[in-house]
């Protein structure tokens, strides 16, 4: 393969990531349930406040890994 087409699919690929990533960003606070979710861990004391979305880490987790299994393919 050539060394130019595969940076340019390369770059393609990265674009395509940092948009989704983007998006995810941009409109993820708005999507209902997200972040409160069975599993996710909030933690508040008078002075501290402690999250950990376990449950929502694991959920977008699985949907990745299905995501790139099909565009494996």
């Amino acid at each position: 393969m050539d060394p130019l087409a595969y940076f340019g699919r390369l770059f393609i690929g990265l674009s395509a990531i940092s948009l989704i990533l983007g998006l995810a960003l941009t409109i993820g606070g708005r999507l209902p349930g997200l972040g409160r979710l069975p599993g996710d861990f909030l933690i508040k004391h008078e002075n501290f406040t402690f999250y950990f979305p376990l449950g929502t880490s694991i959920l977008l987790s699985l949907i990745l890994t299905l995501l790139f299994c099909l565009f494996r393919r």
